[in-house]
């Protein structure tokens, strides 16, 4: 028996032909475009119409403030574009990161470290609002129950598609996991790049801001947290 293939987030299914005068005709979907087809579905970007009006014509006012044509051809769309852009940028503040824990949690008989390294973190920093980016290591310890190793890198992502600060998203991803899944511990650590540092004030280049997290035997038995530094500095693959 053939099993259905489930739609994936932020993707729609590719629309089935429909049949006219004996051809197989498609009906026309807006917004997808054929490098956003993955596997038979295509991606969908949805946006709040009226968001974007407020926020495009208030950048239409910053493009005049700074000396612009908001008119010229290169930026007749760009209010509308940067509106598009900042709804994307900061859409964790629609997700429950705590939920998305709970969608796939498990009873598991397993109280050794879980530990999903290099994720990929894109954020805006809440004082200039330009980019930091760079990697979060995320660690726990169950205490009888697992959840989904996606959820891990998804609940990052909640947090970090908002204006954000560094040290804050750092304790928001260990607090919610550890008041979700409840287990023996968790652990943190976040390494980014900070373009408000790099293209602008100080400049420096070359810097990098570390932070760390840690709650139950993290905190209490320094051969766990040892263990953990080790396990996220390997280069096992």
């Amino acid at each position: 028996m053939s099993k259905k293939k489930p739609q994936l987030p932020g993707m729609a299914k590719k629309p089935s032909p429909s049949r006219q005068n004996g051809k197989a005709t498609a009906k026309p979907v807006h917004n997808m475009w054929p490098e956003d087809e993955v596997d038979g579905y295509t991606r969908v970007d949805v946006y709040d119409t009226r968001t974007i009006g407020r926020i495009g014509a208030h950048y239409g006012d910053i493009l005049k403030s700074i000396g612009e044509d908001p008119k010229r051809e290169g930026l007749q769309k760009t209010p509308e574009r940067v509106a598009k852009a900042l709804q994307y940028l900061t859409h964790g503040y629609d997700l429950d990161p705590a939920e998305i824990l709970k969608s796939a949690l498990f009873h598991e008989n397993y109280s050794q470290m879980v530990i999903v390294k290099d994720i990929e973190v894109y954020s805006l920093c809440e004082h200039h609002m330009l980019p930091f980016f760079g990697k979060a290591h995320v660690a726990y310890i169950p205490d009888g129950r697992i959840t989904g190793l996606s959820k891990i890198p998804r609940v990052v992502d909640a947090f970090a598609r908002r204006l954000q600060v560094q040290e804050r998203l750092t304790n928001e991803i260990r607090d919610c996991i550890h008041q979700t899944l409840k287990p023996l511990g968790v652990a943190v650590v976040m390494e980014c790049d900070h373009l408000c540092m790099r293209m602008r004030g100080v400049q420096k280049q070359n810097s990098v801001t570390t932070t760390s997290a840690f709650t139950g035997i993290f905190l209490s038995d320094h051969r766990s947290r040892e263990e953990f530094i080790k396990l996220i500095s390997a280069k096992l693959h």
